[in-house]
Protein backbone atom coordinates (compact mmCIF):
# COMPACT_ATOMS: atom_id res chain seq x y z
CA UNK A 1 0.00 0.00 0.00
CA UNK A 2 1.16 3.24 -0.79
CA UNK A 3 2.53 5.58 1.97
CA UNK A 4 -0.16 8.27 3.52
CA UNK A 5 0.59 11.79 3.32
CA UNK A 6 -2.51 13.31 4.60
CA UNK A 7 -2.50 14.63 8.34
CA UNK A 8 -6.45 13.71 8.68
CA UNK A 9 -5.83 9.92 7.56
CA UNK A 10 -2.71 9.53 9.41
CA UNK A 11 -5.01 10.68 12.40
CA UNK A 12 -7.79 7.85 11.33
CA UNK A 13 -4.96 5.09 10.99
CA UNK A 14 -3.60 5.83 14.30
CA UNK A 15 -6.93 6.44 16.30
CA UNK A 16 -8.08 2.63 15.04
CA UNK A 17 -4.91 1.21 16.24
CA UNK A 18 -4.85 3.01 19.60
CA UNK A 19 -8.91 1.84 19.99
CA UNK A 20 -7.52 -1.64 19.36
CA UNK A 21 -4.71 -2.01 21.44
CA UNK A 22 -6.54 -0.10 24.27
CA UNK A 23 -9.23 -3.00 24.02
CA UNK A 24 -6.39 -6.08 24.13
CA UNK A 25 -4.22 -4.85 26.57
CA UNK A 26 -7.38 -3.97 28.66
CA UNK A 27 -8.16 -7.36 28.33
CA UNK A 28 -5.13 -9.35 29.33
CA UNK A 29 -2.94 -9.41 26.01
CA UNK A 30 0.84 -8.99 27.06
CA UNK A 31 2.45 -5.86 25.67
CA UNK A 32 4.64 -7.44 23.11
CA UNK A 33 1.33 -8.47 21.22
CA UNK A 34 -0.42 -5.08 21.81
CA UNK A 35 2.84 -3.64 20.49
CA UNK A 36 3.04 -6.23 17.35
CA UNK A 37 -0.60 -5.76 16.26
CA UNK A 38 -0.72 -1.94 16.28
CA UNK A 39 2.08 -1.89 14.32
CA UNK A 40 1.44 -4.19 11.40
CA UNK A 41 -2.03 -2.15 11.19
CA UNK A 42 -0.37 0.91 10.75
CA UNK A 43 2.29 -0.50 8.20
CA UNK A 44 -0.76 -2.07 6.44
CA UNK A 45 -2.52 1.32 5.66
CA UNK A 46 1.22 2.80 4.56
CA UNK A 47 2.48 4.43 7.96
CA UNK A 48 5.61 2.34 7.64
CA UNK A 49 7.82 3.43 10.48
CA UNK A 50 4.54 4.37 13.41
CA UNK A 51 6.56 4.56 16.84
CA UNK A 52 4.63 2.84 18.90
CA UNK A 53 5.18 2.85 23.34
CA UNK A 54 2.69 0.40 25.50
CA UNK A 55 3.47 0.90 29.07
CA UNK A 56 0.81 -1.05 32.08
CA UNK A 57 -1.67 2.27 31.67
CA UNK A 58 -1.06 4.23 28.48
CA UNK A 59 -0.99 4.05 24.85
CA UNK A 60 0.98 6.35 22.67
CA UNK A 61 1.44 6.62 18.82
CA UNK A 62 3.52 9.04 16.52
CA UNK A 63 3.93 9.20 13.16
CA UNK A 64 6.36 11.35 11.13
CA UNK A 65 5.91 11.44 7.60
CA UNK A 66 8.75 14.45 6.84
CA UNK A 67 11.43 15.38 9.29
CA UNK A 68 10.67 18.85 8.68
CA UNK A 69 7.07 18.43 9.50
CA UNK A 70 5.48 17.87 12.68
CA UNK A 71 4.80 14.66 13.64
CA UNK A 72 1.11 13.17 14.38
CA UNK A 73 0.93 12.37 18.14
CA UNK A 74 -1.61 10.04 19.63
CA UNK A 75 -2.68 8.36 23.38
CA UNK A 76 -4.90 7.01 25.00
CA UNK A 77 -5.42 6.30 29.29
CA UNK A 78 -6.26 2.45 29.63
CA UNK A 79 -8.78 2.90 32.16
CA UNK A 80 -10.08 -0.53 34.26
CA UNK A 81 -12.43 -2.40 32.99
CA UNK A 82 -13.62 -6.11 33.04
CA UNK A 83 -11.85 -8.66 31.16
CA UNK A 84 -14.04 -9.48 27.88
CA UNK A 85 -12.93 -12.63 25.89
CA UNK A 86 -16.05 -12.04 23.16
CA UNK A 87 -14.82 -8.53 23.04
CA UNK A 88 -11.05 -9.63 22.62
CA UNK A 89 -11.96 -12.11 19.73
CA UNK A 90 -14.59 -9.63 17.96
CA UNK A 91 -11.31 -7.35 17.99
CA UNK A 92 -9.24 -10.27 16.53
CA UNK A 93 -11.58 -10.82 14.07
CA UNK A 94 -11.42 -6.82 12.73
CA UNK A 95 -7.41 -7.34 12.96
CA UNK A 96 -7.61 -10.08 10.59
CA UNK A 97 -9.89 -8.74 8.41
CA UNK A 98 -8.61 -5.08 7.80
CA UNK A 99 -5.00 -7.34 7.05
CA UNK A 100 -7.25 -8.90 4.58
CA UNK A 101 -8.48 -5.95 3.41
CA UNK A 102 -12.17 -6.93 3.69
CA UNK A 103 -12.85 -3.98 5.35
CA UNK A 104 -12.30 -0.07 5.04
CA UNK A 105 -10.71 2.48 7.17
CA UNK A 106 -14.01 3.97 8.05
CA UNK A 107 -16.20 -0.01 8.67
CA UNK A 108 -13.20 -0.88 10.96
CA UNK A 109 -13.29 2.31 13.23
CA UNK A 110 -16.88 1.73 13.10
CA UNK A 111 -16.74 -1.68 14.64
CA UNK A 112 -14.18 -1.00 17.20
CA UNK A 113 -16.47 2.05 18.39
CA UNK A 114 -19.34 -0.55 18.26
CA UNK A 115 -17.27 -3.33 20.14
CA UNK A 116 -16.54 -0.49 22.93
CA UNK A 117 -20.19 0.43 22.93
CA UNK A 118 -21.78 -2.41 23.30
CA UNK A 119 -22.43 -4.08 26.74
CA UNK A 120 -21.37 -7.38 27.76
CA UNK A 121 -23.61 -10.44 26.27
CA UNK A 122 -24.08 -11.43 29.66
CA UNK A 123 -26.11 -11.07 32.10
CA UNK A 124 -24.24 -9.87 35.41
CA UNK A 125 -26.40 -12.51 37.67
CA UNK A 126 -24.71 -15.20 35.83
CA UNK A 127 -21.29 -13.75 35.96
CA UNK A 128 -22.03 -13.66 39.65
CA UNK A 129 -22.86 -16.92 39.44
CA UNK A 130 -19.75 -18.61 37.63
CA UNK A 131 -17.49 -16.57 39.93
CA UNK A 132 -19.12 -19.29 42.78
CA UNK A 133 -18.38 -21.83 40.49
CA UNK A 134 -14.54 -21.07 39.91
CA UNK A 135 -14.48 -21.16 43.44
CA UNK A 136 -15.98 -24.77 43.83
CA UNK A 137 -14.08 -26.07 41.52
CA UNK A 138 -10.66 -25.05 43.03
CA UNK A 139 -12.10 -26.41 46.06
CA UNK A 140 -12.37 -29.49 44.69
CA UNK A 141 -8.59 -29.16 43.69
CA UNK A 142 -7.40 -28.11 46.89
CA UNK A 143 -9.46 -31.64 48.88
CA UNK A 144 -12.54 -30.20 49.56
CA UNK A 145 -15.34 -31.97 50.90
CA UNK A 146 -18.69 -31.03 49.70
CA UNK A 147 -19.53 -28.85 52.69
CA UNK A 148 -16.45 -27.19 52.35
CA UNK A 149 -16.99 -26.64 48.14
CA UNK A 150 -20.55 -25.52 49.23
CA UNK A 151 -19.54 -22.92 51.44
CA UNK A 152 -16.39 -21.61 48.99
CA UNK A 153 -19.19 -21.29 45.95
CA UNK A 154 -21.45 -19.13 48.52
CA UNK A 155 -18.45 -17.14 49.25
CA UNK A 156 -17.82 -16.67 46.07
CA UNK A 157 -20.80 -15.29 45.00
CA UNK A 158 -20.60 -13.31 47.87
CA UNK A 159 -17.07 -11.70 47.50
CA UNK A 160 -18.11 -11.04 43.88
CA UNK A 161 -20.90 -8.98 44.52
CA UNK A 162 -19.42 -7.00 47.29
CA UNK A 163 -15.59 -6.18 45.26
CA UNK A 164 -17.84 -5.31 42.16
CA UNK A 165 -20.22 -3.10 44.02
CA UNK A 166 -17.22 -1.30 45.34
CA UNK A 167 -15.57 -1.34 41.93
CA UNK A 168 -18.91 0.50 40.56
CA UNK A 169 -18.17 2.53 43.43
CA UNK A 170 -14.72 3.53 42.03
CA UNK A 171 -13.02 1.98 45.38
CA UNK A 172 -9.46 1.38 44.78
CA UNK A 173 -8.17 -2.10 43.92
CA UNK A 174 -6.91 -2.18 47.50
CA UNK A 175 -9.25 -1.77 49.71
CA UNK A 176 -11.94 -4.40 47.52
CA UNK A 177 -9.22 -6.67 48.39
CA UNK A 178 -9.02 -6.12 52.16
CA UNK A 179 -12.67 -6.19 52.01
CA UNK A 180 -13.05 -9.85 50.04
CA UNK A 181 -10.44 -11.53 52.09
CA UNK A 182 -11.96 -9.86 55.23
CA UNK A 183 -15.46 -11.25 54.29
CA UNK A 184 -13.71 -14.63 53.29
CA UNK A 185 -12.70 -15.26 56.63
CA UNK A 186 -15.83 -14.47 58.49
CA UNK A 187 -17.80 -16.60 56.17
CA UNK A 188 -15.62 -19.06 57.70
CA UNK A 189 -15.72 -18.20 61.06
CA UNK A 190 -18.94 -18.17 60.84
CA UNK A 191 -19.26 -21.23 59.80
CA UNK A 192 -16.91 -23.04 62.12
CA UNK A 193 -19.15 -21.54 64.84
CA UNK A 194 -22.61 -23.28 63.32
CA UNK A 195 -20.49 -26.33 64.70
CA UNK A 196 -20.20 -27.91 61.28
CA UNK A 197 -17.11 -30.45 61.09
CA UNK A 198 -14.57 -28.36 58.27
CA UNK A 199 -11.39 -27.27 58.02
CA UNK A 200 -10.91 -23.52 59.01
CA UNK A 201 -8.06 -22.39 57.38
CA UNK A 202 -9.33 -24.45 54.22
CA UNK A 203 -12.64 -22.96 53.83
CA UNK A 204 -11.02 -19.50 54.00
CA UNK A 205 -8.29 -20.64 51.47
CA UNK A 206 -11.12 -21.55 49.32
CA UNK A 207 -13.33 -17.95 50.04
CA UNK A 208 -9.70 -16.09 48.57
CA UNK A 209 -9.17 -18.11 45.71
CA UNK A 210 -10.67 -15.58 43.63
CA UNK A 211 -8.96 -12.62 45.04
CA UNK A 212 -5.36 -14.05 44.33
CA UNK A 213 -2.87 -11.90 41.82
CA UNK A 214 -1.68 -15.32 40.00
CA UNK A 215 -3.19 -14.35 36.42
CA UNK A 216 -1.14 -10.46 37.32
CA UNK A 217 1.78 -12.23 38.48
CA UNK A 218 2.18 -14.46 35.41
CA UNK A 219 1.27 -11.74 33.14
CA UNK A 220 4.14 -9.79 34.53
CA UNK A 221 6.43 -12.57 33.68
CA UNK A 222 5.52 -12.80 30.21
CA UNK A 223 5.81 -9.09 29.64
CA UNK A 224 9.11 -9.40 31.30
CA UNK A 225 10.05 -12.22 28.78
CA UNK A 226 9.13 -10.32 25.69
CA UNK A 227 11.32 -7.43 26.86
CA UNK A 228 8.54 -4.75 27.99
CA UNK A 229 10.01 -4.51 31.76
CA UNK A 230 8.43 -1.37 32.44
CA UNK A 231 5.02 -2.69 32.14
CA UNK A 232 6.18 -6.29 33.98
CA UNK A 233 7.05 -3.80 36.83
CA UNK A 234 4.21 -2.21 36.77
CA UNK A 235 1.89 -5.88 36.86
CA UNK A 236 4.14 -7.10 39.80
CA UNK A 237 3.80 -4.09 41.84
CA UNK A 238 -0.34 -4.06 41.08
CA UNK A 239 -0.28 -7.87 41.97
CA UNK A 240 2.37 -7.45 45.62
CA UNK A 241 -0.11 -4.91 46.47
CA UNK A 242 -3.21 -6.68 45.65
CA UNK A 243 -2.14 -9.76 47.85
CA UNK A 244 -0.80 -7.74 50.70
CA UNK A 245 -4.51 -6.22 50.54
CA UNK A 246 -6.09 -9.66 50.62
CA UNK A 247 -3.73 -10.42 53.56
CA UNK A 248 -4.91 -7.37 55.70
CA UNK A 249 -8.64 -8.52 54.89
CA UNK A 250 -8.07 -12.00 55.69
CA UNK A 251 -6.19 -10.85 58.97
CA UNK A 252 -8.53 -8.20 60.11
CA UNK A 253 -11.42 -11.15 59.66
CA UNK A 254 -9.26 -13.64 61.80
CA UNK A 255 -8.96 -10.88 64.65
CA UNK A 256 -12.63 -11.40 65.61
CA UNK A 257 -12.79 -14.94 65.56
CA UNK A 258 -12.88 -14.36 69.65
CA UNK A 259 -16.63 -13.44 68.94
CA UNK A 260 -16.74 -15.93 67.00
CA UNK A 261 -15.55 -18.48 69.97
CA UNK A 262 -13.00 -20.17 67.36
CA UNK A 263 -10.38 -21.01 68.11
CA UNK A 264 -7.19 -20.11 65.96
CA UNK A 265 -4.37 -22.50 66.93
CA UNK A 266 -4.54 -24.44 63.79
CA UNK A 267 -5.30 -21.73 61.31
CA UNK A 268 -3.31 -21.24 58.24
CA UNK A 269 -4.94 -19.95 55.50
CA UNK A 270 -3.34 -20.72 52.22
CA UNK A 271 -1.78 -24.17 53.73
CA UNK A 272 -3.58 -26.54 51.54
CA UNK A 273 -2.35 -29.88 48.90
CA UNK A 274 -4.19 -31.22 46.14
CA UNK A 275 -6.45 -33.62 45.96
CA UNK A 276 -6.70 -37.30 44.42
CA UNK A 277 -5.89 -37.34 40.74
CA UNK A 278 -9.54 -37.55 39.95
CA UNK A 279 -11.24 -35.12 41.40
CA UNK A 280 -7.91 -32.77 40.70
CA UNK A 281 -8.84 -32.92 36.69
CA UNK A 282 -12.75 -32.75 37.90
CA UNK A 283 -12.09 -29.65 40.07
CA UNK A 284 -9.63 -28.28 36.87
CA UNK A 285 -11.82 -28.20 34.43
CA UNK A 286 -14.49 -26.59 36.12
CA UNK A 287 -13.02 -23.97 37.34
CA UNK A 288 -11.07 -23.00 34.17
CA UNK A 289 -14.45 -23.38 32.09
CA UNK A 290 -16.05 -21.41 34.85
CA UNK A 291 -13.30 -18.74 35.22
CA UNK A 292 -13.53 -18.38 30.65
CA UNK A 293 -17.77 -18.12 31.35
CA UNK A 294 -16.88 -15.27 33.84
CA UNK A 295 -14.55 -13.52 31.43
CA UNK A 296 -17.44 -13.70 28.52
CA UNK A 297 -15.75 -16.19 26.48
CA UNK A 298 -18.14 -16.99 23.37
CA UNK A 299 -19.71 -20.36 24.40
CA UNK A 300 -17.65 -22.55 21.64
CA UNK A 301 -14.77 -21.79 23.70
CA UNK A 302 -15.92 -23.29 26.66
CA UNK A 303 -14.94 -27.21 25.41
CA UNK A 304 -11.97 -26.50 24.08
CA UNK A 305 -10.72 -25.14 27.29
CA UNK A 306 -12.12 -28.25 29.10
CA UNK A 307 -9.49 -30.23 27.12
CA UNK A 308 -6.82 -27.86 27.00
CA UNK A 309 -7.40 -27.83 30.85
CA UNK A 310 -7.53 -31.43 31.11
CA UNK A 311 -4.41 -32.25 28.92
CA UNK A 312 -2.34 -29.87 30.88
CA UNK A 313 -2.90 -30.72 33.99
CA UNK A 314 -2.93 -34.68 33.27
CA UNK A 315 0.65 -33.56 31.99
CA UNK A 316 1.15 -32.17 35.41
CA UNK A 317 -0.02 -34.66 37.45
CA UNK A 318 2.31 -36.95 35.58
CA UNK A 319 5.26 -36.09 37.70
CA UNK A 320 6.06 -38.64 40.81
CA UNK A 321 5.55 -35.58 43.21
CA UNK A 322 4.33 -32.12 41.58
CA UNK A 323 3.99 -30.56 44.86
CA UNK A 324 8.22 -31.46 45.47
CA UNK A 325 8.74 -30.31 41.40
CA UNK A 326 6.12 -27.83 41.13
CA UNK A 327 8.22 -25.84 38.55
CA UNK A 328 9.31 -28.22 36.26
CA UNK A 329 5.87 -30.32 36.22
CA UNK A 330 3.98 -26.60 35.87
CA UNK A 331 6.35 -26.36 33.34
CA UNK A 332 5.23 -29.90 31.37
CA UNK A 333 2.00 -28.48 31.59
CA UNK A 334 2.40 -24.82 29.91
CA UNK A 335 4.03 -26.61 26.98
CA UNK A 336 0.91 -28.77 26.72
CA UNK A 337 -1.43 -26.34 27.14
CA UNK A 338 0.46 -23.83 24.66
CA UNK A 339 0.94 -26.59 21.44
CA UNK A 340 -2.57 -28.09 22.63
CA UNK A 341 -3.93 -23.52 23.01
CA UNK A 342 -2.34 -22.95 19.53
CA UNK A 343 -3.82 -25.72 17.74
CA UNK A 344 -7.24 -25.92 18.80
CA UNK A 345 -8.30 -21.73 19.03
CA UNK A 346 -8.38 -21.43 15.64
CA UNK A 347 -10.91 -24.33 14.75
CA UNK A 348 -13.23 -22.77 17.65
CA UNK A 349 -12.84 -19.19 16.20
CA UNK A 350 -11.47 -17.63 19.03
CA UNK A 351 -7.84 -16.35 19.86
CA UNK A 352 -5.47 -18.44 21.57
CA UNK A 353 -5.54 -16.19 24.61
CA UNK A 354 -9.05 -16.84 25.19
CA UNK A 355 -7.75 -20.96 25.94
CA UNK A 356 -4.67 -20.44 27.70
CA UNK A 357 -5.52 -18.25 30.44
CA UNK A 358 -8.88 -19.97 31.83
CA UNK A 359 -6.59 -22.97 31.49
CA UNK A 360 -3.63 -21.63 33.36
CA UNK A 361 -6.11 -21.15 36.13
CA UNK A 362 -5.81 -23.95 38.52
CA UNK A 363 -2.34 -24.27 38.20
CA UNK A 364 -1.50 -20.64 39.06
CA UNK A 365 0.54 -20.00 42.14
CA UNK A 366 -1.60 -17.35 43.55
CA UNK A 367 -1.46 -19.22 47.15
CA UNK A 368 2.16 -18.91 47.50
CA UNK A 369 2.67 -15.73 46.93
CA UNK A 370 -0.49 -15.33 49.76
CA UNK A 371 1.36 -17.62 52.21
CA UNK A 372 5.53 -15.70 50.83
CA UNK A 373 3.97 -12.24 51.74
CA UNK A 374 2.32 -13.54 54.83
CA UNK A 375 5.32 -14.95 56.38
CA UNK A 376 7.01 -11.92 55.54
CA UNK A 377 4.84 -9.72 57.09
CA UNK A 378 5.27 -12.02 60.28
CA UNK A 379 9.20 -11.44 60.14
CA UNK A 380 9.08 -15.18 58.93
CA UNK A 381 12.06 -16.03 56.39
CA UNK A 382 10.07 -18.72 54.82
CA UNK A 383 8.27 -16.03 53.35
CA UNK A 384 11.12 -15.82 50.81
CA UNK A 385 11.33 -19.00 49.45
CA UNK A 386 7.65 -19.05 49.18
CA UNK A 387 7.97 -16.13 47.07
CA UNK A 388 11.09 -17.55 44.79
CA UNK A 389 8.67 -20.87 44.62
CA UNK A 390 6.22 -18.49 42.92
CA UNK A 391 8.30 -16.69 40.98
CA UNK A 392 9.81 -20.14 39.51
CA UNK A 393 6.74 -21.48 38.93
CA UNK A 394 5.45 -18.74 37.20
CA UNK A 395 8.03 -18.15 34.81
CA UNK A 396 8.09 -22.04 34.56
CA UNK A 397 4.02 -21.59 33.17
CA UNK A 398 4.51 -18.40 31.36
CA UNK A 399 7.96 -19.76 29.31
CA UNK A 400 6.31 -23.48 28.84
CA UNK A 401 2.93 -22.02 27.00
CA UNK A 402 5.64 -19.28 24.64
CA UNK A 403 7.44 -22.77 24.10
CA UNK A 404 4.24 -24.07 23.54
CA UNK A 405 3.38 -22.32 20.43
CA UNK A 406 7.01 -22.39 18.90
CA UNK A 407 6.65 -26.28 19.21
CA UNK A 408 3.24 -25.87 17.75
CA UNK A 409 3.79 -23.92 14.57
CA UNK A 410 6.13 -26.45 12.73
CA UNK A 411 3.50 -29.14 13.14
CA UNK A 412 0.45 -27.08 11.57
CA UNK A 413 0.04 -27.94 7.84
CA UNK A 414 -0.31 -25.19 5.11
CA UNK A 415 2.27 -22.31 6.56
CA UNK A 416 1.02 -19.23 5.61
CA UNK A 417 3.36 -16.04 4.48
CA UNK A 418 1.58 -14.48 7.05
CA UNK A 419 2.92 -16.61 9.48
CA UNK A 420 6.48 -16.13 8.36
CA UNK A 421 6.60 -12.47 9.40
CA UNK A 422 6.31 -14.06 12.95
CA UNK A 423 8.84 -11.92 15.66
CA UNK A 424 7.86 -14.37 18.24
CA UNK A 425 4.70 -16.06 19.60
CA UNK A 426 1.39 -14.30 19.93
CA UNK A 427 -1.81 -15.45 22.07
CA UNK A 428 -4.08 -12.57 20.04
CA UNK A 429 -4.18 -9.94 17.54
CA UNK A 430 -1.90 -9.98 14.66
CA UNK A 431 1.16 -12.26 14.02
CA UNK A 432 -0.49 -14.93 17.02
CA UNK A 433 0.55 -18.08 14.64
CA UNK A 434 -1.96 -19.14 12.74
CA UNK A 435 -5.34 -17.45 10.75
CA UNK A 436 -8.59 -18.61 11.01
CA UNK A 437 -9.40 -21.78 8.61
CA UNK A 438 -12.36 -19.58 6.81
CA UNK A 439 -9.12 -16.61 6.12
CA UNK A 440 -7.23 -19.33 4.21
CA UNK A 441 -8.41 -19.16 0.65
CA UNK A 442 -8.27 -15.02 1.05
CA UNK A 443 -4.49 -15.15 2.63
CA UNK A 444 -3.77 -16.58 -0.87
CA UNK A 445 -5.05 -14.44 -2.96
CA UNK A 446 -3.97 -11.76 -1.14
CA UNK A 447 -0.60 -13.04 -0.77
CA UNK A 448 -0.10 -11.56 2.58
Amino acid sequence: MEAVTDSRETYKILDLALRIGEILLSSGAGAADVTATMQELTRHYGLRNADVDVTFTLLRMSYQDDPDEMPVLLTRNISARDIDYDDLTRTHDLVLDVLLDRVSLTEARARVARVNSTGHWLPRWAVVLGSGVVGGGITLVLGGDAIITAVAAVAGVLITVLTRTMNRQRWPMFYQQIAGGMLAALIALGTAALGLEVDTSLVITAGIVLLLSGIGFMGAIQDALSGFYLTAGARIIEAMLATAGLIGGVSAGLALAPAFGVSLDYVRPGESGLANPPLVLVGAIVSASAFAFTCYAPMRALPAVAMTTLLGNLAYLAMDDPNATMPWAASCAAVIIGVVSFTIAGRVGVPPLVVVVPALVPLLPGLLIYRGLSAMSESNSTGILQLSAAAATTIALASGVILGEYIAQPIKRNARRLEGRLSGPRMVGVMHGHLPRRSRSAVTRTGS
